[in-house]
């Protein structure tokens, strides 16, 4: 939910990453955990739906948008700006900062594990959340503590 931003597209994600799994499975070499396996199995079909949704947004920028709807409480008004400029900051990220601060503090992964999910060594891991965390708190201030 937190690489796609869209409950259905991560239901489907995760039912993709599941099958996808099991037919990697023979292959699985027992190099890392299961947990981090399937997360780097979810990674990619995360990827693969976010590569095809922007084309797909790119081909629809030229229709027109309904309106809203109706106005809604303050405090409402309030959540969805912080939410918008939230996935704003994020995806002025770098995929790959983006992607492992998600990792992190969304799926809970230690820094090895994000390392072995994203292909890269522990310590690249650590470097790219912590950059992403820097960027965030730059952008939201004392807001993001």
């Amino acid at each position: 939910m937190a690489l796609l931003g869209n409950q259905a597209e991560a239901d489907e994600s995760v039912q993709e990453t599941l099958i996808a799994a099991f037919d990697a499975f023979p292959g699985y070499r027992f190099e890392s955990s299961v947990r981090t396996f399937l997360f780097g199995i979810a990674r990619h079909q995360c990827a693969t739906r976010l590569a095809v949704r922007v084309r797909r947004e790119r081909r629809l920028a030229l229709v027109h948008d309904a309106d809203e709807g109706p106005a809604t409480p303050a405090d409402l008004v309030e959540q969805r700006a912080r939410a918008h400029r939230m996935r704003v900051a994020l995806d002025e990220l770098r995929p790959s900062d983006r992607e492992a601060l998600l990792l992190r503090y969304e799926a809970g992964l230690d820094f090895a594990e994000i390392g072995s999910a994203l292909g890269t060594p522990e310590a690249t891991a650590r470097k790219r959340v912590s950059r992403a965390l820097v960027r965030l708190r730059d952008e939201f201030g004392e807001e993001a503590r």
